[in-house]
């Protein structure tokens, strides 16, 4: 596949040519690399003897965040491994380290490190509080618990809940990615910081914004409805749960006419009068099911959906699922007119230990 881009010919798959090295471990740094690697980058996964402790924790675990990836198994402890990872540094673009501050630093894995490898070498440091932030644990757990997060989430008189899937690693791995492609793109070498905490109190961007400049704390509502819109949650109906969106007075207009619902014409109403209004509609709603209020307001343009399960979620949407080797894994989310990721397995350890050499550019 052959086009012209602005900056002149594109050929292959949009990463092409490019070559990460990861140091990473369990979810942050591989999800990173691994949407890159999904996007045509060569990852090369540089584990220590014995393998990256991911792989222990069950093969489709390390399927998940590992496909399209090469192995290469190194001791960075020693004199023979460091070497090693100068000449691939020497002919690589990118390399990204997903461990403690401390770790990175003993191991010579920033970048004023390996500059003398290669001075356009891109290092991504992704720690849990910054590159000189300390060593204290961080787990995605503990910085939910620790900015914010699962003190907004639950029901009011329930004690503080944490979402059922790893939102501080995912989102950190997505900021990773960014960060590193974006000093690529610049030319330059150089080191970039990303923190587990600093990425997770800058998604509770209107949180905070709100607390900061007009002193309000976020509060926890029932069934999760939102601070500003009204209806905006869960709303349990004849069979199963409802998420209902409402954000403006056109998608109120629609549902009203469609629950046969009178008054609360505007925003500010909705919102003076949320109670009330949330009886009203919890009310309408308890009369159908909610899958077949999701049939009733799609047509309409409403955002609603039934609540579904995992399993469900995936057997109502089979497109999403791709074959890796042995395994089945949820394709990237990055779709790109004209390419198509070819997904293949996750590697074997030290599978790929002869890696060609490959000029930066």
């Amino acid at each position: 596949m052959n086009s012209e881009g602005p900056l002149g010919p594109i050929s292959g798959p949009p990463l092409a040519g490019i070559r990460i090295l990861e140091v990473g471990v369990m979810l942050a740094g591989p999800y990173a690399t691994m949407l890159l690697a999904d996007l045509g980058a060569e990852v090369i996964k540089i584990e220590p003897p014995g393998g990256e402790i991911s792989r222990q924790v069950s093969d489709s675990y390390f399927a998940s965040l590992n496909r399209n990836k090469q192995s290469v198994c190194l001791d960075l402890r020693s004199d023979e491994g460091r070497a090693r990872l100068g000449d691939l540094v020497a002919n690589s673009h990118a390399l990204l380290v997903n461990m403690k501050p401390s770790a990175i630093q003993r191991l010579g894995l920033t970048y004023d490190a390996l500059r003398r490898f290669n001075d356009r070498i891109v290092c991504v440091a992704l720690t849990g509080f910054g590159l000189n932030g300390g060593d204290d644990p961080a787990f995605d757990y503990v910085i939910q618990a620790a900015t914010g997060v699962a003190a907004m989430t639950g029901h009011p008189d329930d004690p503080p809940t944490l979402p059922g899937y790893s939102s501080v690693d995912n989102s950190t791995g997505l900021a990773a990615a960014l960060g590193l492609l974006a000093q690529i793109v610049s030319g330059r070498g150089g080191q970039v910081d990303v923190s587990l905490r600093d990425v997770m109190l800058s998604q509770l961007n209107y949180r905070a914004s709100a607390y900061l400049n007009d002193g309000a704390e976020p509060q926890r509502y029932p069934y999760g409805a939102h601070s500003y819109y009204v209806p905006a949650q869960l709303f349990e109906t004849a069979d199963g749960y409802l998420a209902l969106f409402i954000t403006h007075d056109a998608f109120w207009k629609s549902f009203a006419t469609e629950a046969g619902i009178e008054g609360f014409t505007t925003m500010a109403e909705r919102a003076a009068h949320r109670q009330e209004v949330l009886a009203v509609v919890a009310a309408q709603l308890a009369s159908d099911s909610a899958l077949g209020w999701e049939a009733r307001l799609r047509p309409l343009g409403i955002p609603a959906a039934a609540v579904r399960t995992l399993p469900e979620a995936l057997e109502a949407t089979p497109e999403v699922v791709v074959t890796a080797g042995d395994f089945k894994l949820v394709r990237s989310p990055i779709h790109i007119d004209g390419y198509h990721p070819e997904y293949r397995p996750p590697p074997r350890l030290d599978e790929h230990a002869e890696i060609p050499s490959v000029q930066s550019s």
